[in-house]
């Protein structure tokens, strides 16, 4: 018999619950269930299925097999059946729903107030953020875990429909006490001899840091790698190296004179934030809605969260063009 023939939304969600928490009575909590109801809505999901979908552990539960390829299904009807709720509901009028974001750590500074904005003109509105690591993000767009993404670069490896939404300058910075800012005119040579902070590999600077040393047909020798933004900050500031971040991570070290920009040519440069979503896949509404506030306001809302600091800062330099 089919699994779809008794199978109910009840048990799915209870088995969702128990697969993402990894226990039975942390799910009977927030289910407001006992143990013994959500047992029993296991034990009917296992039945339907003609095979086990827990075992159990010394400290939980964890997925079988049978269980691992259920929860992925699990995952995606439910939240279609959610969408499918919240479509209607817009349908008679009322704007509402679950706004489902996802964004590399880097902009994790400049999305928040927006998302902060949007809210406010659709109070109804609940927003899920993800701040992952690029390949994270990348991958939760691929399963459907999210809707939107925010990142730097398109990936190449799925189909998207991907727009330009606001500027992105990066720079070199150093601490003011750093040889390099004695220099009258220090060039991109000079920077590659020195030690240098970068993010890890997979992170949007890291990728623009090495396409620019590639152009220009320098080594690039790695001081340090960091996967913190914050700890690349601190230990710029505190003379270790020269950084290349975004700058949208750094504007309150720039404006009290912890950070200084590297007087080479041509810094900061700019590059685009992008937002995007499967090409393949329709957007809901509110996403949909999301992304038009990002395109038409993006790049205005950033500019009057941040004064007009980041603008002073871009006009210091020329910038690379994509």
């Amino acid at each position: 018999m089919p699994l779809t023939k008794n199978a109910t939304f009840r048990q799915l969600t209870t088995f969702r619950a128990v697969a993402r928490l990894g226990s039975v009575s942390l799910a009977a909590a927030e289910l407001h269930l006992t143990q013994p109801a959500v047992s029993l809505q296991i034990a009917a999901l296992e039945e339907s299925a003609r095979a086990p979908l827990l075992e159990r552990t010394g400290c939980g539960v964890r997925l079988t097999e049978a269980g691992a390829l259920l929860d992925g299904y699990a995952r995606r009807i439910l939240e279609l059946w959610r969408e499918a709720g919240e479509e209607m509901a817009t349908l008679q009028g009322v704007f509402s729903g679950t706004l489902r974001v996802g964004t590399v750590t880097t902009a994790e500074y400049l999305l928040p107030p927006l998302l902060v904005s949007f809210a406010n003109l659709h109070p109804n509105v609940k927003v899920r953020l993800h701040v992952e690591n690029r390949d994270e993000i990348v991958r939760m767009m691929a399963a459907q875990e999210i809707d939107l993404a925010i990142m730097g670069r398109p990936p190449a490896e799925l189909k998207t429909v991907s727009t330009a939404f606001a500027k992105h300058p990066m720079a070199f910075l150093a601490g003011p006490s750093h040889p390099l800012m004695a220099v009258k005119r220090p060039t991109l040579a000079m920077v590659s001899q020195a030690h240098i902070l970068v993010r890890e590999r997979g992170s949007g600077t890291r990728a623009t840091i090495e396409r620019l040393f590639k152009e220009a047909g320098l080594p690039l020798r790695i001081g340090s790698e960091l996967s913190s933004n914050e700890a690349i900050k601190h230990m710029c500031a505190a003379g270790f190296g020269i950084a290349f971040l975004s700058l949208h991570t750094c504007v309150l070290e720039l404006q009290a004179g912890l950070l200084k920009l590297l007087p080479i040519a041509r810094n900061p440069i700019e590059r685009d934030w992008y937002v995007m979503h499967l090409a393949a896949r329709s957007l809901p509404q509110v996403a949909a809605a999301f992304e038009q506030f990002l395109v038409e306001s993006g790049q205005d809302a950033i500019l009057k969260q941040l004064g007009q600091s980041l603008a002073g800062i871009r006009s210091q330099g020329s910038g690379i063009k994509s």
